[in-house]
């Protein structure tokens, strides 16, 4: 069974780092497709960053400059680091492909995600 593992969310002040860590296993997949979702309250999911190729990356524009994904093939892990993290960046984040993974039922999966909260 597939399993997303976040991890490395907590309370940041403004300004401050955090790199958050994700953990896949159980179903074969392109971790070159993979991507971070964060959704905010009140607002919807929305991709920050994802890798397009195996060298190559997107950022939201809200993020860029800010935030960089990174992977480790043999630990089937991605990271997000982030920097410079704003008010704004407070959500709940998840790791997945672009397009997310469907599992039986026809349903995308999703993780538990991991809380970031940027605040004074």
């Amino acid at each position: 069974q597939v399993q997303l593992v976040e991890s490395g969310g907590g309370l940041v002040q403004p300004g401050g780092s955090l790199r958050l860590s994700c953990a896949a296993s159980g179903s074969i997949f392109s971790i070159n497709a993979m991507g971070w979702y964060r959704q905010a309250p009140g607002q919807e999911r929305e991709l920050v960053a994802r890798f397009t190729s195996a060298i190559t990356t997107r950022y939201a524009d809200s993020v860029k400059g800010r935030f960089t994904i990174s992977r480790d093939y043999a630990k089937n892990t991605v990271y997000l680091q982030m920097n410079s993290l704003k008010p704004d960046d407070t959500a709940v984040y998840y790791c997945n492909k672009d397009p997310p993974l469907i599992i039986s039922g026809g349903m995308p999966y999703w993780g538990k995600g991991t809380l970031v909260t940027v605040s004074s």
